[in-house]
Parts: C-alpha cells; structure tokens; sequence
C-alpha cells in the first residue's frame, strides 16, 4: 500500500472517529449497527487493517460510552456485543489488555452487580469475561482482585435464565484453573452456595466443586456440612452429584466428617422430621420428606463407599452402622429409604460374618431368609410391627 493510500485510510478513520466523537447516542447506535454487520468474526490483524492500525481508538472510546451509560441500559446490549468483536477477535491479546487498562473488566462487574439490568445483557458480560478469563492466569487475578468471584456467584444464584446460570458456573470453573492464587477462593465460595434454593444452581455447583476438588491437594471441612444438606433435594439429578463429590472426598482429610455425617442421617432427630413435615405443605405426603430423602440419599452413599473397600467398611461397622441402617429399613414412611438401606445392608452381611449374625438375630429367620434371596424387594413383607422391631433394634 502506497504511503497516499494509506493516508487516506487514516483520513478516513479519523473522519469517523470525529463522527463518533460528536454524535449522539443515536448516531453512536447506528455506527455500532453497522460495525456489527462489517466486522463480527474478524481477526486482530483485519480489524487493525480496517482501522488503519488505530483501532485502539475506537475501542476505547467504546468502552468509555458503556462506563458511563450502562447504567440506563438503552444501548447497553449494542455496546456489548461490539466489544465482543474485539475480545473475540483471534490473533492478538492487545485488545484484552487495553479494554482491561481502560476499565472494561471493572464495569462488566458492576453491570452483573446491577439487577436492573436486563438477564440478556448480563447474558453477553457473563460470555465477555469468560472470554478475558481463559486468556490466562493474569487476565484470572484481575478479575478476582477486583471482587469478581463475590459478584459471578451472586449473579449465578439470582438469575432467572439457567443460560446465565451455566455462563456464571463456568465462569468460575474457568477463574479456578491456573490460578492459585485465588483457587481456594473460588473453592469456598462455591461452597456457600450450595444452600442455595435453586436445584439447577445446587446441580452446576455440585459438578464444578467435584472439578476443581478433584485437582486440589486437601478438602476443606465447610464442605461438609453443605454437602449432607443437600441430600435432602427432591431433585435426584442434584443427589447424585452430591454422592459422587462424596465419594470423591473418601480420599481426603475430611472423610472422618463424611462418614460419621452419613451414618447419623439414618437415624434422623425427631425435630428434623417435624421440621421436614412443616416445610412439605401437605402433611399426608410422607413420601416426599426432604429428611427421608436425605436418609435414603445417605444409605445409598454408604453402599457406594463401603463396596470394594474392607478399610472403609471396617469405619462404618465402628460407628454402629448396621443398627442405624437396621432403623432406615424400618422406615415404612419412605419405599426408597428402605430399599437402599436394605442394598447396604447386604453389602455388610455378605462381607462380614459378625454383620451377619447380628442382622439374622434382629430380623428373626423368616425374613433374613428374604432378606438373603432378594434384598430389593425386602421391604414388601414388613408389615408395621416388624418394621417397628427393627427400629427398635439395639444391636
């Protein structure tokens, strides 16, 4: 290119920077408009011959409009979109860092943080720093330091729209790999929010948790606690994510926690049954009680864990294992509590010989005898006074 040519390119820029620069939002609007349409998809180096190498400039002066307007939200979604180009645009990382030197990062924060703005335009932000996350462990720091993961995750457990839920999670997913700086951060804010009320926001955390636990050195004990809770949903895709992080935390520090917490749900409190009846509005529908859907959840993580692993099984016959699951068969509120505490059941008589007798002796000939042939469907001959007996139990 000729140096007359390219002075007219510049001229020509600069011409419609001067536009920008003197128009109203109006004009602005029409000029993304049609950047939109020229310029999605383009690479670094075509977006800087279309600019005549001053780029830059423009997308500066972009960023700067939707600092001081997002908050009226008019040309909110348009502003975002075209900063996307840039971000978006292969080859080169320079766009990233002057829209993070120009406040870029700072404001798409402060646009989630906003809850009047619309869940289509959090939508585009969530996606935009997603994208400066995955350009590397500085782009990662960034955003922490300056209270990101706070505001991603209040964004993930208020939104309405599960694709902004899902952005939001691996948005964090992403803030977590290659970032030690700020993993266990990440980690234990995740963890706060598994109480969340939302299954669908239980479900993304639970499965993000087990990610970056599984490359984690140590679990931390807040895990816990949480992590029990959340056996009580309704929701089975929910329980099985939290079963596979527990049986993912059998290899860590806090398995002591785990395993004392699971044989206790199966000997639920009173209290947390009335409490469960109060939170059901229909008291007749026993069968749906969040406690009795923590108690099966619990046998079934028992089985999983203590399967394949006499070290594991060994802790769960010290902490009186068999009586308590002896008491959830005997739930006769709850089919599946009694199925899975039935299939644990097995597990430790057929492994242990001592498991064996004292089940036998609780259970009188007759219905072992049952029990041995199909452990599955043991729960269609206890009638009230056995499955009394068996709550009753003092092994």
């Amino acid at each position: 290119m000729s140096s007359q040519e390219e002075s007219a390119d510049v001229g020509r820029v600069l011409a419609f920077l001067r536009e920008w620069d003197r128009g109203d939002n109006t004009v602005r609007s029409r000029i993304l408009k049609t950047f939109l349409t020229q310029s999605s998809e383009k690479t670094f180096y075509q977006l800087e011959c279309e600019f005549a190498q001053i780029s830059s400039l423009f997308l500066a002066r972009l960023t700067t409009w939707m600092r001081l307007t997002y908050m009226f939200g008019t040309h909110l979604g348009l502003q975002l979109k075209s900063v996307q180009v840039f971000l978006s645009a292969s080859g080169h990382d320079q766009f990233l860092m002057e829209f993070l030197e120009d406040g870029g990062v700072l404001t798409l924060l402060d646009i989630l943080s906003h809850t009047h703005n619309k869940e289509k335009a959090n939508e585009v932000a969530l996606r935009l720093l997603l994208t400066v996350s995955n350009a590397g462990r500085k782009y990662k720091e960034f955003i922490c330091e300056s209270r990101g993961v706070k505001v991603i995750a209040e964004c993930l457990t208020k939104s309405t729209r599960v694709e902004n839920r899902q952005t939001a999670v691996a948005l964090l997913e992403s803030l977590s790999h290659g970032n030690p700086k700020h993993q266990n951060q990440i980690y234990k804010t995740l963890i706060t929010v598994m109480d969340c009320s939302c299954p669908n926001v239980q479900h993304l955390v639970l499965h993000t948790l087990h990610i970056i636990q599984s490359k984690m050195k140590t679990a931390h004990e807040s895990i816990v606690e949480p992590l029990l809770n959340v056996l009580k949903s309704l929701h089975l895709e929910v329980q099985d994510e939290a079963i596979n992080l527990i049986l993912l935390l059998k290899s860590f520090e806090v398995r002591p926690l785990i395993v004392n917490g699971l044989v206790s749900l199966l000997k639920p409190a009173k209290e947390e049954e009335v409490k469960s009846r109060e939170i059901t509005e229909d008291p007749e529908c026993v069968a749906s009680l969040p406690v009795f859907m923590q108690q099966a959840a619990a046998a079934k993580a028992i089985r999983l864990l203590a399967e394949g692993n006499l070290e594991l099984s060994r802790e769960f016959l010290s902490l009186g294992v068999i009586e308590h699951l002896l008491f959830a068969l005997g739930n006769h509120e709850h089919t599946d509590a009694q199925v899975q505490a039935s299939l644990a059941l097995e597990h430790f008589v057929r492994s242990f010989p001592a498991a064996e007798e004292r089940v036998r002796s609780v259970m009188g000939y007759a219905l072992f005898t049952d029990f041995m042939t199909n452990p599955k469907t043991l729960y269609m001959n206890l009638d009230e006074k056995r499955a009394e007996t068996l709550q009753n139990n003092m092994v």
